[in-house]
């Protein structure tokens, strides 16, 4: 008899997009600390759907107001883009886009963050920033291609890059005033 798979767990992230004095539009990535299942992981400010959020937009507000002070005044949705699932820890995340007005120093929470980049769109864009490489799978050990951004030292793949690689285009062509 078949099993039936274990639901997903909810949760959202915030893509915050905006412009410093130089004009170029830039997103916000974080580098997760190393607890948790995405632990030392590159991605967005965001994480599991709590009881108290009322929908996965709070949770996304939340979420980026905990792991980088971004109060909500500062903050603009401007597009709910296409949720992504998790390959191997069972997660669906329900992205938005938004424009934000940056502090002028990023908060880290300690322990959930360690580290904040502000990645230039054009930077992300170009095809030196893109990788392939193989990554052995947990669940059957086959090797599986996996694209990824270059971002400093480190990979953002698997759902952030899901998340990321349709919208760079979008911003790029100014699809959305940032």
């Amino acid at each position: 008899m078949a099993s039936t798979p274990p639901a997903l767990r909810e949760s959202a992230v915030l893509v915050p997009a905006f412009r410093r004095a130089d004009g170029d539009v830039r997103i916000l990535l974080v580098r997760r600390g190393e607890q948790g299942a995405h632990g030392g992981q590159l991605g967005f400010p965001g994480g599991k759907c709590e009881p108290a959020d009322s929908s996965p937009l709070e949770t996304a507000l939340r979420e980026a107001r905990e792991e980088v002070g971004l109060a909500r005044e500062e903050i603009e949705v401007i597009a709910h883009l296409p949720p992504v699932e998790t390959l191997t820890t069972g997660f669906r995340i329900v992205p938005f886009l938004a424009r934000v007005t940056p502090p002028a120093r990023w908060q880290c929470q300690d322990g959930e963050i360690a580290e904040i980049f502000e990645m230039k769109v054009r930077d992300l864009s170009r095809s030196e920033a893109r990788g392939e490489d193989a990554v052995r799978l947990a669940t059957s050990g086959e090797p599986l291609p996996i694209a990824f951004f270059r971002v400093g030292p480190y990979r953002l793949w698997g759902a952030s890059f899901r998340i990321l690689e349709p919208l760079l285009p979008r911003l790029v062509a100014g699809e959305w005033t940032i």
